[in-house]
């Protein structure tokens, strides 16, 4: 393994870094008692990754069994314990714990503790998640959708259930 080819060509380094207080609101409320914070979207590091915040209502919420075609999903548990599947089993992750799904890997997440719970959401190569999240949150704009529109938006933002 080497590094990837140079993308900077400047000599000094540049004044370019940028903070997310961690007192930021969350970006999306959900009505299960959760939500995202967008701590790196796609757009902001050049299509590198997003990174965000997810965090879960005591109430039973998360997807199931899927797969992504072009991105890994990364899962970095912050607090709570979150039901991570890994596409064969179903693990009871607490803070500290990391799951790395591949292109192509079945996963899910659940929080099924009556606790609140929050993890890190890590994909690469970056993609625009803002819009999957802001209408899976909304329930009005969901429930409003055709079961073609469903699946439209589903496949376009790289969603494949099982």
């Amino acid at each position: 393994m080497s590094y990837p080819p140079v993308r900077y060509q400047g000599v000094r380094g540049e004044t370019t870094a940028w903070l997310r207080p961690h007192d930021a609101p969350r970006d999306v409320d959900n009505a299960a008692g959760g939500g995202a914070a967008y701590l790196a979207t796609a757009a902001a590091t050049g299509g590198a990754f997003g990174l965000y915040r997810w965090d879960m209502g005591p109430g039973p919420s998360g997807p199931g069994p899927h797969f992504h075609r072009s991105i890994t999903e990364s899962f970095y548990v912050l607090t709570g314990t979150v039901r991570l599947f890994d596409g064969g089993r179903w693990l009871d992750a607490v803070p500290g714990d990391f799951l790395h799904v591949p292109i192509g890997g079945v996963h899910a997440f659940r929080n099924e503790s009556g606790e609140p719970a929050s993890m890190l959401l890590l994909f690469t190569p970056g993609a625009p998640r803002e819009e999957y999240f802001e209408v899976l949150a909304d329930a009005a704009r969901r429930e409003a959708m055709t079961d073609d529109e469903r699946l439209d938006f589903f496949l376009r933002h790289d969603n494949h259930w099982l």
